[in-house]
């Protein structure tokens, strides 16, 4: 099989495998210098408290749905329902669309990414920072 062929038979493998991947990011390889420096990142109890709020405001948005429980659990219906975007996050999402060439999946997995973001964020609605954020953790498999 040539490598020509070889890739062609990856991108028809890697877009559906990779639509179903919530989160993609790239990371690059640390220096030397960068590994054995002293930690600067955020503590993680105040990451604890984020998060639990997170999942508060989840179960209180999700209490009229027994069979949900998280972000991630949400059908179409749902979307629909508590990921209703303004025309600035609507027109930002179309056109990752277009220029990613996303499909239906990645689109609604970019949406319960941003409604995950705005709940971290303590936000009821969704913001065109939270899908623009959200788009961003999608392109990895975009970048061949």
């Amino acid at each position: 099989c040539s490598p020509q062929k070889r890739e062609q038979y990856w991108a028809k493998l890697s877009g559906p495998l990779m639509d179903r991947i919530d989160l993609q990011v790239a990371v690059n390889r640390l220096k030397p210098e960068e590994i054995t420096r002293q930690p600067t990142g955020e503590e993680s109890e105040p990451v604890r408290v984020r998060v639990q709020r997170a999942r508060e405001l989840a179960t209180r948005r999700f209490q009229s749905e027994s069979s949900l429980r998280c972000n991630a659990e949400m059908q179409s219906s749902h979307i629909n329902k508590w990921c209703q975007l303004d025309e600035a996050s609507r027109n930002l999402l179309e056109m990752a669309i277009r220029k990613l060439g996303l499909s239906a999946r990645a689109s609604d997995r970019i949406l319960k990414v941003a409604r995950t973001i705005a709940d971290l964020s303590g936000d009821e609605s969704l913001k065109t920072n939270h899908v623009g954020e959200a788009v961003q953790y999608r392109t990895i498999d975009r970048m061949q």
